[in-house]
């Protein structure tokens, strides 16, 4: 008897939830199929039921990383708004926190794949690329301005800034935890205040 469409589902949603967390955890290329089928409870024939290569799930799971990543980012924007806030001054003070440097598996996709994107497929570039654009309008969308065109290089630069600091502040935490924090401490105050200027 074969396998229900609902069941295929759920199966194929728990391969690229195990991918997900072991690229997060040690990159794409460190995590071989034999192990990736183990942690998704799969043998590798059941893997391929239900994609035709690694690439095709770094494909799926680049492109659910996106999707969950611009959810959490819509969220903590209208929230924002609901406690008359500032919703980019917000997103710097989460994005650059110890709590967000410590998540590295449900943190921001931007940040947890900008060291393996450019060696990925082609499909899992191009999620990456869709994810970040569409980051960008969305920060241009909250920043004080009339100038649609500054409002998106404000955007561009301050996002870049923060992912820059975050990668940075976690490629040390481990050899120097007061570097890290040092990282995004400053990073964070100089960009508050870029902010507020």
């Amino acid at each position: 008897m074969g396998v229900s469409k609902q069941q295929a589902i759920e199966n194929k949603r728990a391969i690229v939830d195990a991918a997900e967390k072991l690229f997060r955890e040690r990159g794409v290329a460190a995590v071989g199929l034999a192990e990736l089928t183990k942690a998704a409870g799969f043998t590798q024939g059941g893997f391929y039921n239900h994609f035709k290569s690694k690439d095709a799930l770094v494909a799926a799971v680049m492109e659910k990383a996106m999707e969950d990543g611009a959810a959490d980012l819509i969220a903590g924007i209208q929230a924002s708004k609901a406690d008359a806030a500032d919703p980019m001054k917000r997103h710097v003070e989460w994005y650059l926190s110890p709590e967000h440097l410590a998540d590295i598996e449900k943190g921001c996709p931007l940040t947890a794949y900008a060291g393996d994107v450019r060696r990925l497929g082609k499909e899992a570039r191009q999620s990456y690329a869709h994810g970040l654009t569409w980051n960008f309008d969305q920060l241009a969308n909250v920043i004080d301005g009339e100038n649609q065109q500054e409002k998106r290089k404000k955007a561009v630069a301050l996002f870049s800034q923060m992912v820059g600091a975050l990668v940075l502040s976690r490629a040390v935490a481990e050899a120097d935890a007061s570097l890290a924090d040092e990282i995004l401490k400053d990073a964070r105050q100089q960009l508050l205040q870029a902010i507020g200027e």
